[in-house]
């Protein structure tokens, strides 16, 4: 079983952007972050600025066999009715998560297009979130 982990726009620069809202771990710390807590999983990584993007790799981890994603969409979540068409299509299997607790932020994040198809949402839990949705796909 492979996971995919997919991060969307602005993700490129944690580390770098807010740090005081989504740390100073950066997005190469993570990789390194979950690849030591499972040692044994196959997981596969991608990160992009564009909507597009992330769709086209979805459909590869799909055509590859990937159907487990831990996905954090950034700002996607709340306006991208193409990656939520995508996601459902697919079948895929997915947790939603996010870095910072979006319900403690802006009113516009706390609706997201992307919940009402994931198995799960994670939020406001750091980095902690990834390893969390990690573990629960392997669990299921």
């Amino acid at each position: 079983m492979t996971i995919g982990i997919m991060n969307g726009p602005n993700l490129g620069r944690l580390g770098k952007r807010v740090p005081e809202v989504y740390g100073s771990e950066t997005l190469t710390d993570l990789e390194e972050r979950l690849r030591g807590a499972f040692p044994g999983a196959k997981l596969e990584f991608f990160q992009s600025n564009h909507e597009g993007a992330l769709i086209d790799c979805l459909e590869r981890w799909h055509g590859s066999g990937i159907r487990d994603v831990v996905l954090n969409a950034g700002a996607l979540t709340h306006q991208s009715y193409a990656l939520r068409d995508a996601l459902e299509g697919l079948e895929l299997r997915f947790v939603e998560v996010h870095i910072s607790n979006v319900y403690r932020r802006e009113p516009f994040r706390a609706h997201s297009l992307l919940a009402p198809v994931a198995v799960g949402q994670i939020s406001g839990l750091g980095l902690r979130g990834y390893e969390l949705a990690v573990r629960f796909l392997l669990d299921v």
